[in-house]
């Protein structure tokens, strides 16, 4: 099934969090148009934005007038609308494991690679010392759990590997070098090689 109009997309394209959802829109082959919002100018905190996401944060789709906001939810959603049961696995199990990832990806991923990328990027006067200490934490343990599968919730790609792959890809931006996790940097490769991988645009925090 493909929507009647294509999905419009209000992102901010170094948002890892916009990305993750263009990803999968990618992916699934689904027509789609975007609206970037300056967050620099706080374009997310102006009444026209608020109306769409009163928490004022990108990104939000609009599937047919389905308004919808929060990354992981529009994945879910997406999901369970247009792609086959690989993308999201119906059975407890195998949900259970995605939404692991998700959960994962909401917070010590947020909190760490991603914290220590913004601040960067931002120039934001705090410390990258924490956030970086967590996300060398986060990006070990993964290291280790991705012995024995291909992809973060088994062997085949799923909507987890999404909500993952951007501020890990991107870590370094922040600071966090991957050279010590050889089977993440194999895992970010293995995503890169899916069909409709878009890369995220790189930082100047990179530089």
């Amino acid at each position: 099934m493909k929507p009647s109009r294509p999905i419009v997309l209000y992102r901010h394209p170094l948002s890892g969090h916009c990305h993750r959802v263009e990803l999968l829109l990618r992916m699934l082959d689904l027509p789609f148009e975007t609206r970037d919002i300056d967050l620099i100018a706080r374009e997310q905190r102006g009444s026209r934005f608020l109306a769409l996401n009163p928490f004022g944060q990108v990104p939000v789709i609009d599937d047919d007038g389905h308004v919808l906001a929060d990354s992981n939810a529009i994945l879910v959603y997406l999901a369970l609308r247009y792609a086959s049961q690989s993308w999201l696995p119906r059975d407890p199990l195998g949900a259970a494991r995605v939404q692991r990832w998700l959960s994962v990806a909401a917070g010590p991923l947020a909190y760490g690679a991603a914290r220590a990328r913004a601040i960067r990027l931002f120039r934001r006067p705090l410390d990258t010392t924490e956030p970086a200490a967590a996300a060398h934490a986060l990006l070990a343990t993964m290291d280790d759990m991705l012995v024995g599968d291909t992809y973060v919730a088994g062997e085949s790609p799923t909507i987890a590997d999404l909500a993952m792959y951007s501020y890990t890809a991107h870590a370094p931006e922040g600071g966090v070098v991957l050279d010590a996790y050889p089977r993440v940097r194999a895992w970010l490769a293995r995503v890169r090689a899916l069909p409709g991988f878009v890369a995220m645009p790189a930082t100047p925090a990179a530089s």
